[in-house]
């Protein structure tokens, strides 16, 4: 909350308790339920297509929370159109930087663009003292990640990354079976994913301006990419497939499936990477169709290594699956494990999960011995929304902002692990020259995690960070 409102409370609880015997009940003036305005958060949303209208909505189901700004770059999508209808007292912007700077009353801003603006949103708010809730994944690279961990501490506000799923009861029991050595020891895990759902392994469209939707702001859009003009296809979702606006099918759900065995083993510490990607198919004999590195693969395998952690005393390797890849049905587990999830494999045992840490069941000696109680996401996102929200209104550093499951302190190293696996991905499309058919970057990538350094392949290190256009670097 802001400094103002905080000075605020305290002065009205310092008066109550002096001064108690004069004081009417405040559900008395308002009715039973009644929440003062100055017991709210207020809240602006930024990014309003899609998951933008529902991180608004499921935020604002709070009864701590007011929504009383918008923005969008494109104010005439049905989406911006439709939410604005549904909160018509919210005051609407183009520019994000605006609304932060002229509402006065925002307390907190939930960032819903695509993945390359999240760093320069979240960052604007944060130096203003702004809560933020970023969706995942949280940054666009690597070092930006650490750099918002770090931001989010020295400015002492309160962060959620928008994994529902980190909220998940169920992650909690697949913590205590390993924990409680259910499966013994655990030195493999995969994960994978049914992702892409949108145009990935192809070339980008070619600027035309005169396709640009009425009204939209494509330079507020293109943020810290460089500007060629308006690109069709890319807004408002196929953004995804291409490497200077989105992060793939690993960073589209790395930070969902990759949340559960990261927190569960403490798998914070990888030591190395590397990736195995799909090469672009041949429209005749021997032709390769020309793709250019833009595009990120149809499809990949990324395996990672990491230290023994706290959790769990021994090396494990992580290996990661997109584009319809799978791994292999265990002997372990009758049926069919499906289009996308988590295998643990320990000594005795197996643990498997679904996005989002559900369906959560233990294997043991191929018999399921124990599950979770969810199979979806429930209505209320595991509360994931109303918690941000309730730990605002406590304060930074209160009991329910340190049990936050996905503030930017863990959030943080979590995406700098998924978005460590497009760096071996990136590095895979490095050739020795361009007309050369030797890929100089496919490699296992050894990795200084403390440092963020690739300290075996040096033009790796490029894929940890990003050029930004100017006037749109960060304070990194």
């Amino acid at each position: 909350m802001s400094s103002n409102k905080n000075s605020r409370r305290k002065f009205l609880k310092n008066t109550a308790v002096a001064s108690s015997l004069f004081i009417v009940p405040r559900h008395v003036l308002g009715g039973d339920g009644f929440i003062a305005p100055s017991d709210k958060v207020n809240v602006a949303g930024v990014g309003l297509h899609g998951q933008g209208q529902a991180d608004v909505s499921r935020t604002a189901a709070s009864k701590y929370a007011n929504i009383v700004a918008l923005c969008d770059a494109h104010p005439n999508a049905n989406g911006s159109i439709a939410i604005r209808n549904k909160f018509p007292d919210a005051e609407f912007y183009i520019d994000y930087r605006e609304m932060i700077d002229k509402n006065n009353d925002i307390d907190a801003v939930i960032v819903t663009t695509p993945d390359h603006t999240h760093a320069n949103i979240a960052e604007f708010a944060m130096l203003r003292n702004k809560h933020v809730y970023v969706q995942k994944p949280l940054t666009h690279n690597v070092k930006e990640a650490r750099y918002l961990t770090l931001l989010a501490k020295k400015q002492k506000v309160v962060t959620q990354m928008g994994n529902q799923g980190s909220s998940n009861p169920d992650q909690k029991l697949i913590q205590k079976w390993i924990k409680d050595g259910k499966i013994g020891k655990v030195d493999s895990v995969d994960g994978w994913t049914n992702r892409p759902v949108w145009p990935q392994g192809v070339n980008i469209s070619k600027p035309d301006s005169s396709k640009k939707p009425e009204g939209m702001d494509w330079d507020l859009w293109v943020g810290p990419e460089k500007n060629n003009g308006y690109i069709p296809g890319l807004h408002a979702f196929d953004w995804r497939g291409y490497w200077d606006y989105g992060t793939g099918s690993l960073g589209d759900m790395g930070c969902h499936l990759m949340d559960v065995p990261i927190k569960a083993l403490g798998l914070y510490d990888p030591y190395s990477v590397e990736a195995s990607i799909s090469r672009q198919p041949y429209v005749r004999s021997y032709t390769p169709a020309d793709v250019s590195n833009s595009a990120v693969p149809a499809s990949s395998i990324v395996t990672y290594r990491f230290n023994p952690s706290k959790l769990n005393d021994s090396k494990v390797k992580f290996t990661w699956m997109d584009g319809g890849l799978r791994p292999s049905q265990p002997d372990q587990i009758k049926e069919d494990i499906g289009l996308g999830g988590i295998l643990i494999y320990g000594e005795k045992g197996i643990i498997s999960c679904n996005d989002y840490g559900t369906r959560a069941k233990l294997y043991i000696n191929g018999e399921l011995v124990e599950k979770g109680q969810f199979d979806g996401i429930p209505e209320n996102s595991f509360n994931h929304y109303s918690s941000w929200v309730e730990a605002m209104v406590d304060g930074y550093g209160s009991v329910k902002h340190k049990n936050l499951n996905s503030g930017f302190d863990v959030a943080g190293p979590i995406s700098e692990v998924v978005l460590l696996g497009n760096v071996a991905v990136r590095s895979g499309l490095l050739k020795r020259s361009p007309r050369s058919n030797v890929y100089i970057g496919r490699k296992r990538l050894d990795y200084d995690s403390k440092n963020m350094v690739i300290t075996n392949f040096d033009q790796a290190n490029q894929f940890l960070t990003r050029e930004y256009r100017k006037g749109w670097e960060l304070n990194i």
